[in-house]
């Protein structure tokens, strides 16, 4: 019988190169190099280690008299070595099977059964975020029934379990905590209920990233910023691998678990499992790995095909949660399902509520196949007994509907006493006592500063002159003023100075009514009448003289902010008249009454027109005409006077249309006058609507005509998109109109975000005009803007483009061969025309036609009022 052996020597020189390896395997090692240098170069994260090294990882397998090595490859202590970390105030017991059926790792096959309270003791090298794993198995024994234990867990300050107990949970399961650490101590408590065991089978302590929890949260409720996430501590409730299987600690770097979805799908028909090869998966910079792992985004969930041009239906996961508790939600996004870019578009919803409207991947990682995640906070006013996640299509969008969701991770946040688990903390104090500890010192408070508020008002009371009402009345401020002079808008000292003198000739207020024709006209101020409502009072539709209709504005003489807001208007439409601006009609000041009448505007506000109200869409001509009445009204107000007004509330709410759809500016009562000629700027606080604010004007409370102009440039893209100047529902990159739409912009895929009413009516080049001269009106700097009057010459232009494109197509369908004529000539380049450059004369301007913008005004220069 022959033998063969294998002898290998200890002192034998290694091979040389050129003898062991042939020049294929060279050549091929070669390559392989190449490539992984290519993979670098091209994907930055590659570069970064797929395996997190943590400066604390404490694994024990309690109750086992060896070391343990988990299904994953991670080795456990034995009972033995872990006993420096552990101290008891009574008996325990040690327990252990030899194998058992369906156990995921021999971690389950023992376990530490306590019978006092019990402590496991750590010293860590790290701050920072740390894992906590408690893994638990009823496992059999002769001494403890474990299907009866009942608990509780807790670290120094932080409960994690409160009288937790097992039920009917016969398989091995285990509880994830993700605390961060400020202490080198970190102390593990298990405290049973008297009468019943407690137990554990193996225990994890493991630094994790910091990159896990930052602070960009947003809240569902208003999708505002959530500050203060590393200040909680989490549970991880539910780890989903969307549209793949499940994934254990081994296919995780960080030994995470991700279930798989389709337990929580609803209605499964609706949705199609999408996969990919992992290696394609792409992290953009800022991104780890170490959130989630390529194969999480190498699998999702998408909508099946209905067969229909806009599906009407979600994708719907239902998850039981406890609703006494906050959750952050993860949800994890990868386009592997897009052959271009700005192809897909979906919305996004929990519990019903808006999270995301118009998602668009490919502004957010500038690729496909690449990791996206945004995490929301969801108080627990919102959550039921259930979390719903929906997605959906987004149908505002002329791209493929489709709808995809990657992966979701669902944390519940600790409580106001630091529980993850029931309302007790620590400390045995509960989230009810606090607040009810908090009521009643806010209780308190009030009582008592009402008390100290009701002495001051009856000493105020006994002091006040009786002619109180009257100084606070109307006419105690409609003084006159003289229209050739507007030094009366720098000075508030003049106002309310004199008493008693008026005359509504001079001051160009028109009629005066009596407080009994106005409760007339609106039926005794009835509430169905109000058409309106601000911070001077209501506005109420009025019907004088029989069958003229008005909308009759009743001041609140014990509103301070009313007051100067009225007083301002009143200033401003006494100097103003204007086609393009509303106009006063008359007056009231009876008594303690402050009251104007104002034109009737039938139409309403423009913003009604281009969404909110389900009112029948203007057409791409009607948008461009009302858009130019209001610049018109606007460069009226900037160069009609001599000092010029800044209007300093320009939206769509204050652009109001008559009965042919006729722009008209209205509500004055933030008005400025504009500066000197020695002056470039009124200083003064911001004051305006957000979402139209000039952020120069922000920054320095340096307010100047190109303040309207941003604000203006504002409304061109809502009269442009149909969509709201700030929508708070929507994600972060999109809530601001302005912002969005120039990032449109920019990468030339305007069209994409156009209000879809438009579609097939809008000509391409005036549309592109529009769109510079919104584009030039949202410049950062002032400087950079141009005038009302540059702006409103584009819009004429643009206007003459879609009329002449209108006429075009109408020639085309009559059989017209006829050459149109050309429109007005339009500035040598296609941007917007520069500022003119300084003069002698700084209240010259420049005249480009007749009919232009600029040219149309310029009569009124030197004038004082019209």
């Amino acid at each position: 019988m022959t033998q063969t052996s294998t002898i290998h020597s200890t002192n034998s020189s290694p091979p040389s190169l050129s003898s062991s390896m042939a020049p294929t395997n060279i050549f091929i090692i070669i390559l392989l190099v190449f490539f992984l240098f290519v993979s670098f170069i091209t994907d930055p994260a590659a570069g970064d280690s797929s395996v997190f090294k943590p400066h604390d990882s404490i694994l024990i397998s309690c109750g086992s008299d060896k070391p343990t090595t988990h299904s994953d490859g991670r080795s456990f202590l034995s009972d033995e070595e872990s006993l420096k970390y552990f101290s008891s105030d009574g008996r325990d017991i040690l327990v252990s099977l030899p194998s058992a059926e369906n156990v995921p790792s021999p971690i389950y096959l023992s376990a530490r059964i306590f019978i006092e309270e019990a402590i496991y003791t750590f010293r860590l090298a790290d701050s920072g975020w740390h894992w906590i794993r408690l893994h638990f198995f009823p496992l059999s024994n002769p001494q403890f029934n474990l299907q009866n234990a009942k608990f509780s867990v807790s670290t120094d300050s932080l409960v994690l379990l409160h009288e937790f107990t097992i039920g009917n949970n016969t398989g091995c399961f285990f509880k994830e905590y993700l605390v961060n650490m400020k202490t080198e101590r970190l102390s593990i408590k298990f405290k049973p209920v008297t009468g019943a065991p407690a137990f554990i089978n193996a225990l994890e302590v493991v630094s994790a990233p910091d990159i896990l929890i930052n602070d960009n949260s947003t809240t569902l409720s208003d999708h505002k910023p959530f500050t203060g996430l590393p200040t909680q501590s989490f549970q991880t409730v539910y780890r989903l691998n969307v549209g793949g299987p499940e994934l254990s600690s081994k296919n995780d770097s960080l030994s995470r678990t991700w279930m798989s979805d389709s337990r929580f799908l609803k209605h499964k028909e609706l949705a199609k499992s999408v996969t990919v090869n992992p290696f394609v998966i792409k992290y953009p910079p800022g991104n780890s790995r170490f959130i989630a792992p390529q194969t999480v985004y190498a699998s999702a969930v998408s909508m099946v095909d209905a067969g229909v041009r806009d599906p009407n239906f979600n994708i719907t996961w239902n998850m039981d949660v406890d609703p006494s508790f906050q959750y952050m939600l993860r949800m994890h996004f990868c386009d592997i399902i897009s052959e271009v870019l700005d192809d897909l578009y979906f919305n996004v919803y929990i519990n019903g509520i808006t999270a995301s409207s118009g998602m668009d991947l490919s502004s957010m990682v500038e690729d496909l196949t690449t990791a996206y995640f945004i995490d929301f906070v969801v108080d627990s006013d919102v959550v039921s007994s259930q979390l719903t996640v929906e997605i959906g299509a987004y149908k505002l969008t002329t791209s493929a509907k489709n709808a995809i969701l990657n992966g979701l991770e669902v944390f519940k946040m600790n409580n106001s006493v630091g529980s993850l688990d029931g309302e007790f903390g620590v400390n045995g104090n509960t989230a009810g006592s606090i607040n009810k500890a908090v009521v009643a010192a806010v209780g308190f408070a009030m009582m008592f500063g009402a008390f100290i508020g009701l002495g001051a008002m009856v000493f105020r009371w006994r002091r006040r002159p009786q002619d109180w009402r009257k100084r606070n009345s109307f006419s105690s401020w409609l003084l006159p003023l003289h229209v050739g002079d507007a030094s009366f808008l720098s000075s508030k000292n003049s106002l309310g100075s004199r008493k008693g003198q008026f005359y509504s000739s001079t001051m160009g207020l028109g009629r005066r009514f009596s407080f009994a024709e106005l409760s007339e006209a609106t039926k005794n101020w009835d509430s169905n009448e109000v058409i309106g409502i601000g911070g001077f009072g209501n506005v109420y539709l009025g019907l004088i003289d029989d069958d003229k209709r008005v909308a009759v504005k009743r001041g609140n003489p014990q509103s301070e902010q009313g007051i100067n807001e009225f007083q301002t208007e009143i200033q401003m439409l006494s100097k103003l008249r204007h086609r393009h601006l509303v106009s006063l009609i008359g007056y009231c000041d009876e008594n303690s009454e402050m009251i104007l009448v104002y034109e009737f505007m039938s139409n309403g506000p423009l913003r009604d027109h281009l969404y909110g109200k389900n009112l029948p869409p203007l057409s791409w001509k009607q948008r461009l005409e009302i858009s130019i009445g209001a610049a018109r009204g606007l460069h009226y107000l900037h160069t009609g006077t001599s000092q010029g007004i800044i209007h300093r509330d320009v939206k769509t709410t204050n652009i109001l249309l008559d009965d042919n759809f006729v722009a008209k500016m209205a509500d004055f009562g933030l008005s400025k006058a504009a500066s000197t000629t020695e002056q470039t700027h009124v200083s003064t606080a911001v004051k305006g609507s957000f979402g139209y604010l000039d952020p120069e004007y922000y920054r320095k409370q340096q307010l100047t005509e190109k303040s309207d102009v941003y604000s203006f440039g504002v409304v061109l893209f809502e009269v442009l998109c149909a969509r709201p100047a700030i929508n708070p529902s929507l994600p972060r990159e999109q809530v601001n109109l302005a912002e969005w739409a120039m990032q449109w912009k920019r990468k030339g895929l305007l069209e994409k975000i156009v209000d879809p009413h438009l579609a097939g009516s809008i000509d391409a080049e005036s549309m592109k005009k529009f769109a510079e001269a919104a584009e030039k009106c949202l410049a950062e700097y002032g400087v950079d803007r141009p005038s009302m009057g540059d702006v409103l010459w584009n819009l004429e232009y643009a206007l003459q483009l879609q009329e002449a494109s209108m006429q075009s197509r109408a020639d085309d369908a009559n059989g017209s061969s006829a050459s149109l004529p050309p429109p007005a000539p339009a500035p040598s380049t296609p941007e917007l025309r520069p500022i003119p450059p300084p003069s002698g004369n700084p209240g010259e301007v420049q005249v480009i036609g007749e009919h232009s913008g600029t040219a149309m005004f310029a009569q009124f220069a030197a004038l004082n009022g019209r």
